[in-house]
């Protein structure tokens, strides 16, 4: 009987948030994908090697994690936010630009990651990863 609570719950948290964002699209899924991506070569840069950026230590704290958790959800609320925009200016494509800005950056931070585990990335990737980076403090980020 728990199990059929839970499942039924967890069916119609899914229909409700799938409602909210509009359906379900290819670009929310590969968006979801990058997210978990870039949080897992997150925690082994933190865990692993000892690299993180996010903390002093280079190894993994809590704070750092659960900052990265809450940027994910409101990376969410963001795509969400797109999604009534293009309700309100009858337009289908706000969203899919929201999600594919955030996809670039998740990407950005995957070959950050990957960098700093000592993975051989392509120099065309390390250049135009380069090029972020330096516009990116041009801009004083």
């Amino acid at each position: 009987m728990a199990e059929l609570v839970v499942c039924g719950t967890a069916g119609i948290g899914g229909a409700i948030l799938t409602t909210l964002f509009g359906g379900w699209s290819s670009a929310m899924t590969t968006l979801c994908i990058f997210m978990g991506i870039d949080y897992l070569t997150g925690l082994i840069c933190a865990v692993v090697f000892k690299k993180s950026k996010k903390s002093d230590s280079g190894g993994l704290e809590s704070g750092a994690a659960w900052k990265g958790l809450c940027k994910k959800c409101v990376t969410l609320l963001l795509v969400l936010m797109a999604y009534r925009l293009d309700l309100a200016a009858k337009t289908t494509y706000i969203k899919d630009a929201v999600c594919i800005a955030f996809i670039v950056s998740e990407g950005i931070s995957i070959l950050e990651n990957a960098v700093l585990m000592g993975l051989i990335v392509p120099k065309p990737l390390r250049d135009a990863l380069d090029l972020l980076k330096n516009k990116d403090n041009e801009n004083g980020n």
